[in-house]
């Protein structure tokens, strides 16, 4: 699932290469996709709502878009904000497409093109210059939903969600304040988007491994020392992450549909059998739940 800095990437992208530009029109093929924002379970009246969602988009001018933990933010005029959650294996583009019968045949750029992995085109808004904005989800979990300004943003979805780790606001004496009652293992705990946002399996690997702390520390066990290099490492290994334009283990691509350079540079993550970086230990694989943890057996002692 694309986290933090994945999500920042496309946002980037979003802002620098379609702020200003009019929506003329939206195809898609999967209406599940489209959710309505006061019952996102309805499937089997979707059709009056995603006929809505099509007349409500079209002519709307894109002002901005930001990120909220791992969701996408589109301001439109109108007072409309569209919310798009990526799930486990969506990214959107930008590039243009052409629709033959069932067939969504990509034209440009390059990399959209060449690359497999952004072929599963569900979901294109045209812009009035040309260009096309597209969701592409192999597993077709990615999600969809209009509404005004107000509505989109009290979605329980966002209000419930905890601090952004890269905010200035956020500080090592809230982190240690979040910690201080947490009795799960500090990873499951990183990977909660209600504690912390947008932290998901792929950093808090990196991020505990840089903290020399053990996945299945208790969190409330961590001492001040150790929360003070938790919050150094975290914004860190974030902060790269965000520069290198993210991690492309398995199918994100940016919206030009290249790769993020942090696959190269990952620390632990999916490094089973592989030497530590500090010491040379092997780095080890453990089950947490349905999730695995990569963590070096020396430099991280439990």
């Amino acid at each position: 699932m694309p986290e933090l800095p994945e999500v920042q990437t496309v946002v980037d992208d979003l802002n620098r290469k379609v702020v200003g530009r009019k929506i003329t029109g939206v195809w898609f093929d999967w209406p599940k996709m489209i959710k309505d924002p006061y019952d996102q379970s309805r499937y089997k009246i979707a059709h009056k709502h995603v006929e809505a969602f099509k007349k409500a988009l079209k002519g709307k001018k894109i002002l901005r878009a930001r990120r909220r933990a791992k969701n996408i933010l589109i301001y439109l005029t109108g007072d409309l904000l569209l919310l798009i959650h990526q799930k486990m294996t969506g990214h959107m583009l930008v590039g243009k497409w052409r629709i033959d019968g069932k067939k969504v045949i990509p034209i440009e750029p390059k990399p959209v093109v060449e690359d497999p992995y952004n072929k599963y085109i569900h979901l294109i808004f045209y812009l009035d210059n040309g260009k096309m904005l597209a969701l592409s989800d192999l597993r077709k979990f990615a999600k969809a939903i209009l509404g005004s300004t107000k509505e989109i943003e009290n979605l329980p979805e966002l209000i419930n969600l905890g601090p952004e780790p890269l905010d200035q606001s956020f500080t090592v004496d809230e982190l240690m304040s979040l910690m201080r009652s947490e009795q799960r293992k500090i990873k499951q705990v990183l990977m909660d988007p209600e504690v912390i946002a947008g932290i998901g399996n792929i950093y808090s690997d990196d991020i505990l491994w840089t903290a020399k702390i053990h996945p299945f520390r208790r969190a409330n066990s961590l001492t001040v020392n150790e929360l003070k290099s938790l919050y150094k490492s975290m914004r860190k290994v974030l902060i790269r992450a965000v520069k290198m334009r993210g991690t492309s283990t398995s199918d994100f691509r940016d919206t030009g549909g290249l790769e993020g350079g942090y696959t190269d540079y990952r620390l632990v993550y999916q490094r089973e059998g592989e030497p530590c970086p500090r010491d040379g230990t092997k780095i080890k694989r453990v089950k947490m739940g349905g999730r695995s943890a990569h963590f070096c057996p020396k430099c991280q002692q439990l």
